[in-house]
This record gives structure tokens, sequence and C-alpha cells, in this order.
């Protein structure tokens, strides 16, 4: 053997390990600093109305994580395609935090975990008869307590179908199935919770068990809602679904023309009377638990306890102040509140009640 060999390579990895002693402060220094942070939403509004809404968002974001001790370079925004891209794009850790609705949580929960629930202003109206929805006097209202629930409706657009839809349920008839099966539905990615979930549970309970899967005409709208009250205001759907206050994002831009955008870019629909007396609702799910924020674990330097902590404490104090606040009013989110995955054990047997 070669002693001296020997001697040198101890002498190297004692020295190594010397070394060593003084490299977690570094590292946990280095464990701090993000050169980009990816966050992405759900395209539950146009995406030029969402991008407009949240400027100003990556900033917030970057000061009050350095309070916490980190050091972010830049934040990256960017709504997705549609629900599942967003989700699978979290899943395989291209972007960091999404901002993803329970039923699409609960798909992907496997590979992303939940770290805040959104609270709102529950509405003035909850009432599970659809009647008590409709008209301009029954216009509903964003001034209920907060809340961490929220609900589906059905709506039946202005065309001769859909207006006969209306007719019926404020007239206090019920709807059959056949009625239902001969209209022109437009519903959202099979993970929406307000756009398809909570919409086939209401089927599946009133209609034995049918699903929006066994309707005859209904075709997924892969852009958002937007395009969903587009085609109602254009008359060419009869029914579509959405969050209950869907009639309120859209109500401006309903009867401006079609040349124009209202004060938060939505493009002008062109009808000539009230959203609320043109848009009846023919059907009201149960509550559906709020939607999430959520984070890859596929990112370790994200996927921590230390950065989970401080991006909560961070998201919770942005949406307390007055520019926070406006940001998140493109979602209706009013507050923040640490979540867990269980929270969401609802919204993964919903998930599996469709399937």
């Amino acid at each position: 053997m070669n002693f001296k060999k020997f001697g040198m390579s101890a002498l190297a990895i004692a020295l190594l390990a010397g070394c060593s002693s003084s490299a977690p402060a570094s590292e946990e220094k280095d464990d701090k600093h993000i050169e980009d942070l990816k966050i992405e939403f759900v395209p539950s509004k146009d995406a030029d109305v969402i991008l407009t809404g949240v400027a100003g968002l990556d900033q917030m974001i970057i000061d009050s994580m350095a309070t916490r001790g980190y050091t972010i370079d830049k934040v990256d925004i960017t709504v997705g395609t549609n629900y599942d891209a967003t989700g699978e794009a979290l899943a395989a850790g291209s972007i960091d935090l999404g901002w993803l609705p329970g039923g699409t949580y609960a798909l992907f929960s496997d590979d992303v975990d939940v770290i805040l629930t959104a609270t709102r202003n529950g509405l003035s109206n909850d009432s599970t008869n659809p009647q008590d929805w409709n008209g301009e006097a029954n216009k509903t209202l964003k001034n209920g307590p907060q809340v961490t629930f929220y609900r589906s409706l059905i709506y039946a657009t202005p065309s001769e179908y859909g207006k006969k839809l209306a007719e019926k349920v404020n007239n206090g008839e019920a709807l059959t199935w056949e009625d239902l099966d001969g209209a022109n539905w437009g519903v959202m990615k099979e993970t929406s919770s307000a756009g398809y979930i909570y919409p086939t549970m209401w089927l599946m309970e009133n209609y034995d068990g049918k699903k929006i899967s066994d309707l005859s005409h209904a075709q997924i709208i892969e852009s958002g809602y937007g395009t969903a009250f587009a085609q109602a205001a254009a008359e060419s759907l009869d029914v579509i679904v959405c969050y209950a206050d869907g009639r309120n994002d859209y109500e401006a831009a309903w009867t401006l023309p079609v040349d124009q955008q209202d004060e938060t870019g939505k493009q002008g629909m062109g009808r000539e009377v009230s959203i609320w007396d043109e848009l009846n609702v023919i059907g009201v799910t149960e509550g559906i638990y709020n939607d999430t924020v959520a984070i890859t674990k596929a990112v370790p330097e994200v996927y921590n306890d230390e950065f989970i902590a401080a991006m909560q404490d961070s998201l919770i104090e942005i949406i307390e102040t007055e520019e926070g606040h406006k940001i998140f009013d493109v979602y209706s989110h009013t507050g923040y509140a640490k979540a867990t995955d269980s929270d969401y054990d609802g919204a993964r047997k919903a998930l599996e009640a469709v399937k």
C-alpha cells in the first residue's frame, strides 16, 4: 500500500470535512434566492382581463417575501390555456404556484399540494330555488358574509329554446330530462368545479344519475367563461354553466356595443336588455369549496416548509392591503386562509362521482 498516497487522501478528506462545517450558512442563503418564480392563473375569465387585474402582483410578492428573508429576482405571471393545462404544468414543475379550482386541485393532488383556500364575500342570495335568482329585482350583490364556498348555476340563455326553458322554471314547472337534452349546452373542462363537476352532480341528483356526458348537445369550451357568455349573448347556446356571481362579472359587458370594452377589458356583447332579465337560472348546485393556491411538489426550492410558510403569510398579507384586495378581486377572492389537503376530500369524492 502507498501510505504516502493514503495519507494525502485522508488529509484531503479531512480538509473537505472541515470546510463543510461552514457550508450550511451559505447553502441556506442560496436556498432563499430564487431567480424566477413562476405563477399561473386558470382562465376562469379572459386571459387579458386576468393579467390586467393582477398587474403589480409580481412586485408585491417580491417585496413581501423579502421581508421573510427570500430574494426573488423575477416573478413570471401567466394564464393557462385551460384548467388542466395549469394543473399539468404545476404537477410537472414548469410553474411553481397555481390558482386552481377545487376540482382541478383534486385531480392533480398527487403531484401538487394546497397551501391556501380563498375566502370571498357571500352573495345576497343563496337560495336553492332557481326562480329566486331571476330578474332585475333579484340581482345578486356581493355583500354577504365571508364564506369558504360558492355555488354553480345552470343558466338558460336568451336563445329561442333557452327562453322556453326559463319560462317553464319561472312558472314553477319542473324541467324534464328531455327539455334539457334538447338544448345546446356550453360547459367547461371536466376538472372545472363550477363549469362541469357540480353541474354534473346536479344532473345526477335530479335526473336519475344522468350526467353532462349523457347530453346530446354539450360542447366543452376550452377558452373559459368569457367565451361562454359571449356565445350566450349571440344565442348560439341555449344553456351555460358558471359560478353564481358570473352575471355580476359580465353585467356591464352584456349591454355594451360589441366594438367597446368595459372597464376591466371585457368585450361588449351587444345585448339591449339587462343580463339579470335575459340570462335566467334554471338550476342551482350544492356548495363548492373555494379555490386553492397550490404549489408544485416537483421543485425542492419551493416545496419545503419554510418557503410554504413564507408564501402563505405573504399572500395573506398582500390580499389584506388595498392594492392586493383590488388585484384578487379579479377572482372575487377577498381573503386567504391556510389550508390542508384533507380540506379537499369532498372535491375528490365529487370528481370520482363525475367519472
